[in-house]
C-alpha cells in the first residue's frame, strides 16, 4: 500500500515538474522578448534590462505555476511574499554576476540563458518545498467542497 503512494507521488511530482518547465518555459520567452527589446531597441545596459524583463516572467511563471502546477488555494499575499523572499536574494545575486560577466566580455545572451536554467532549477525546488509545501492540490480540494 505505501509503494503505490510512493508511485502516486513520484508521479505527481514528475508531472509537475514537466508543467513547471513549460510555464517556466512560456516565462522564458517573455523574459527573452522583453530583454532583447529593452537591450537592443531601448538601449538599456545589461542589468536594468534584465531586472525589468526578470519581474516580467516571474509575474507569469508565479500566476500559471500557482494555478496549474501546484493547484494551490493557500494564501496568496503570504505566497507572494514567500516567492518576493526568493527574489529578494535571487535578483541581486544574479543582477551582480550577470552585470559583472558581461563586463568581462561574456556574450549577454549565454549569461541571460545561464542565469534562466539557473532560476528554473532553484524556483521549482523553493516553490515546491517551501512556497506551496503544504498546500499542494488544495485547490482541487477546495473546488469539490463547494
Amino acid at each position: 500500500m505505501n509503494n503505490i503512494k510512493e508511485k502516486q507521488d513520484q508521479h505527481e511530482s514528475m508531472i509537475q515538474a514537466v508543467k513547471f518547465f513549460f510555464f517556466s518555459l512560456s516565462a522564458g520567452i517573455i523574459q527573452a522578448i522583453s530583454f532583447t527589446l529593452l537591450f537592443e531597441i531601448g538601449k538599456l545596459i545589461y542589468w536594468p534590462a534584465y531586472l525589468i524583463a526578470l519581474t516580467l516572467s516571474v509575474l507569469w511563471n508565479y500566476t500559471l505555476n500557482r494555478k496549474f502546477t501546484f493547484k494551490s488555494a493557500n494564501n496568496i499575499p503570504i505566497a507572494m511574499l514567500k516567492v518576493a523572499l526568493f527574489y529578494a536574494v535571487f535578483t541581486p545575486l544574479s543582477t551582480w554576476w550577470g552585470d559583472a560577466l558581461t563586463k568581462i566580455h561574456w556574450n549577454e545572451y549565454l549569461v541571460l540563458f545561464l542565469t534562466m536554467v539557473t532560476n528554473l532549477i532553484t524556483e521549482f525546488l523553493y516553490t515546491k518545498y517551501y512556497v506551496y509545501k503544504n498546500s499542494i492540490n488544495s485547490a482541487i480540494h477546495n473546488d469539490m467542497l463547494v
